[in-house]
């Protein structure tokens, strides 16, 4: 049995292509693999479901905090600033500075604020569908995957509409860049660009508050002294991100993999009653999330046999976890009807994602809006695969092109 080497690029396109097959190779027979990154740090890849909730829950021998380890590790890669953007957040903090965070966020980030976006969100994807059918085409994630999400967290935080589009580029430069030192330094400008952006835009909303949740959130750090200010930064920052990006991928990959599965597409339009399982067997499917969020180990430790070193990069494979027949039955077929799915694409444990319920809500409406509203949905003929974007972090597509009728 061939199994892939240390130096195995997780992050490229290729891997994508082929990772089922290679999770499937690796569960078996090395189901802690340890491979080099192309930036030269050492790192384990786990392909099990049981391996990935003990990496996601253990806050004893695992840190999601770098900083903690080696403050001067990125320091010669991008600015303290930069830096403070994207790590002075919740999902890059251990407790008790993680349990803080969280706490603030989900004050401001509440379950009825999600509720009441239900029919803006419902609108929008409507006003897409609008675009779309007057146009007569559909590349599914330039014209609906993406900026359905990027509209309704923009409008979350009272951002206008309008500059949704320097978030996407900004966004795509991190997320291809994240886990490599090398990669962040081309993404520094954008960085860059990012934390100016969100600098002037607290600064004029501490100037004139509104009702949003940056408003909100700059309420909660000036009057409770909780957030410091690269806190509030870090947190805008993380939300517009985490925000969209998931989402993009849930709605991107979920037609995908409805028009690969024809039947199954047929069964839910034949039972819309479908609809909740239906969500989360797409989300299990084609997990939007391919490896969480970076972790690291914070000592020494034995694992399946193998000596893990303090320092050394956790990466835990969702998208592997996901397809674990030890978990899910026949876990390569796409079934809407699944009953026993206990799917970790929002991950589990303390750091288990906070916008979960907004995602299945936009992905929900997302996907039935376009069902019912394009019926004659199908691949166009020049689709001769999906080409994944690169980086660690997401499965998400580069494009999807769709004919309507």
């Amino acid at each position: 049995m061939t199994i892939p080497n240390a130096n195995l690029d997780v992050s490229s396109p290729a891997f994508k292509r082929h990772a089922h097959e290679l999770y499937d190779r690796l569960r078996a027979h090395d189901p802690l693999h340890e491979l080099t990154m192309t930036d030269g740090q050492r790192a384990w890849l786990t392909t099990r479901y049981d391996d990935a909730i003990l990496a996601l829950k253990d806050n004893e021998r695992i840190t999601k905090n770098l900083q903690s380890l080696s403050p001067e590790d990125y320091a010669s890669v991008i600015p303290e600033k930069e830096m403070a953007l994207i790590s002075k957040q919740m999902l890059s903090s251990d407790p008790p500075d993680h349990t803080r965070l969280r706490a603030i966020v989900s004050k401001a980030f509440t379950p009825q604020m999600i509720d009441r976006m239900e029919s803006d969100i419902q609108r929008i994807a409507e006003d897409l569908i609008d675009r779309i059918e007057q146009a007569g085409k559909l590349e599914a994630i330039e014209d609906f995957a993406f900026p359905l999400p990027i509209t309704v967290i923009s409008r979350m935080l009272g951002i206008p509409d309008d500059d949704y589009i320097l978030f996407k580029r900004w966004s795509s430069d991190f997320i291809e860049a994240a886990n490599n030192r090398e990669k962040l330094k081309t993404a520094f400008p954008s960085l860059q660009a990012f934390r100016l952006y969100l600098e002037e835009l607290i600064d004029a909303r501490r100037k004139t508050p509104g009702d949003d949740l940056i408003s909100l959130l700059i309420q909660a750090h000036d009057d409770q002294d909780r957030l410091s200010g690269d806190e509030l930064v870090s947190t805008i920052w993380l939300l517009i991100v985490a925000g969209h990006e998931t989402t993009v991928n849930l709605i991107g990959n979920g037609l995908l993999a409805l028009l690969e599965n024809p039947d199954q597409l047929r069964l839910w339009r034949q039972d819309p009653s479908l609809t909740a399982t239906a969500v989360e067997e797409l989300l299990r499917y084609y997990s939007p999330v391919e490896i969480a969020t970076s972790r690291w180990a914070s000592r020494d430790f034995e694992w399946h046999g193998k000596d893990v070193r303090k320092g050394d990069l956790i990466l835990v494979g969702l998208g592997a976890a996901n397809r674990d027949p030890a978990q899910f039955d026949d876990p390569g077929r796409l079934d809407l009807s699944r009953k026993k799915n206990k799917h970790i694409a929002f991950g589990n444990g303390i750091h288990f994602c906070l916008g979960a319920p907004l995602a299945r809500i936009e992905g929900r409406i997302a996907l039935t809006a376009l069902l019912r509203r394009l019926p004659d949905l199908k691949l166009s003929p020049s689709f001769t695969g999906p080409e994944w974007r690169p980086g660690i972090l997401m499965r998400g597509l580069r494009e999807l092109p769709i004919e309507l009728r």
